[in-house]
């Protein structure tokens, strides 16, 4: 059956959606707040980490899944966002031997190296205590990406509306179910079903749609750039605390356009997104920079170039994917969500056709903060 399918919010995961969802045959149209390629949100910039590597092994399922869908994605749309560069994991040696072992079990090839054979292979990365190099890993454009799902989603008959706020979600009571989306221009749409795809606007937005919403935490994040002439060469790395360096949370990095790459995970301030300072926090980027005089002797001599950017993120990390009548929800990818894009598109179509969803991700669970 043909279902007429309302995706509020055009970011990565609204335009996954729509890209599966018109890719299946549905009428679908997309309603994005902000104009296209906005830097509002979570989903914008040069670089994302793609990995398989994650200590809970479902994550590294997701991962595998999604891996053959960018391919596609870039077929679709003759846009290449997907960069396989590889990835060192090092620090506490327990963390990096879970990250091995999942990967054994899941059949995927990893390479355990000493601090020296990584210094030996990339000068610019210093290891701490043990890493683990595994190949299937990389980067993801993420502006690039998310044109390019809206491009395919639109050559499947999606329709794409930039500049249109959604101010309600009504139940229309009819049988069957359905939904009237209302805009700020006060226009009204009727669909079988909508998918709400919110990003950092999530918390204040969902509650008054669907029931059992986690709490979640929106941070902005202030990663740098080290503009290095080699950026696009180097591996995308995490550096897990424990060991020689300890952060809660851990510090990630990457090659991109824009140079090394380099961030802090989830410990940013809570914040509004309709009314942040996005100056940058001095103190954030002199913590990054102590951290690359230390540990990245490749960016040496180059100053750090601030940015921010939004986090979502539920007490467990894990992401709320899941359907309550004719909503979808798409919500809290906890700063590590974007490298499964177009699998989690393909699980948003799968609960709009009325199949399950996934009792990690799902609404009104009952999980323990990690």
């Amino acid at each position: 059956m043909v279902l007429r399918v309302a995706v509020v919010g055009g970011g990565l995961m609204g335009a996954a959606a729509a890209r599966s969802l018109s890719a299946r045959g549905h009428r679908v149209t997309v309603l994005e707040r902000f104009g296209p390629g906005h830097d509002r949100g979570s989903s914008y910039g040069t670089s994302r980490i793609f990995r398989l590597a994650y200590a809970e092994p479902s994550y590294t399922e997701l991962a595998l899944r999604a891996l053959p869908l960018w391919r596609r994605l870039e077929e679709e749309s003759g846009q290449p966002v997907l960069t396989l560069t590889g990835a060192v994991d090092h620090g506490l040696p327990r963390a990096v031997d879970r990250l091995a072992d999942v990967l054994a079990a899941a059949g995927r090839s990893a390479q355990r190296l000493s601090p020296g054979e990584v210094a030996e292979r990339w000068p610019g990365l210093r290891a701490d205590t043990t890493a683990l190099y595994h190949p299937d890993a990389g980067r993801v454009h993420a502006d690039d990406a998310v044109s390019a799902l809206l491009k395919a989603a639109g050559q499947r008959g999606a329709e794409v509306r930039h500049g249109v706020r959604v101010t309600e979600i009504r139940h229309t009571g009819r049988t069957g179910g359905g939904v009237t989306v209302v805009t700020d221009a006060d226009e009204a749409l009727t669909a079988d079903a909508v998918v709400v795809a919110v990003g950092g606007w999530a918390p204040g937005f969902l509650p008054a749609v669907v029931s059992g919403l986690p709490p979640m935490r929106v941070t902005q994040e202030q990663p740098v750039h080290f503009p290095v002439p080699d950026a696009l060469d180097w591996p995308s790395f995490i550096h897990h605390p424990g060991a020689g360096w300890n952060m809660p949370g851990g510090l990630y990095g990457l090659g991109s356009a824009d140079g090394v790459k380099i961030g802090l995970h989830g410990v940013g301030q809570v914040v509004d997104p309709d009314h942040r300072d996005r100056t940058p926090d001095p103190a954030a980027v002199d913590r990054l920079r102590a951290y690359a005089q230390e540990w990245l002797p490749g960016v040496a001599g180059t100053e750090p170039v601030p940015l921010t950017c939004l986090y979502t993120t539920t007490p467990d990390e894990d992401f709320v994917i899941d359907r309550q009548g004719p909503v979808t929800v798409l919500a809290g990818f906890s700063g590590h969500g974007f490298k499964f894009g177009p699998a989690i598109g393909e699980l948003a179509a799968d609960l709009v056709e009325g199949r399950p969803g996934t009792a990690r991700f799902a609404l009104g669970r009952a999980a323990p903060t990690r």
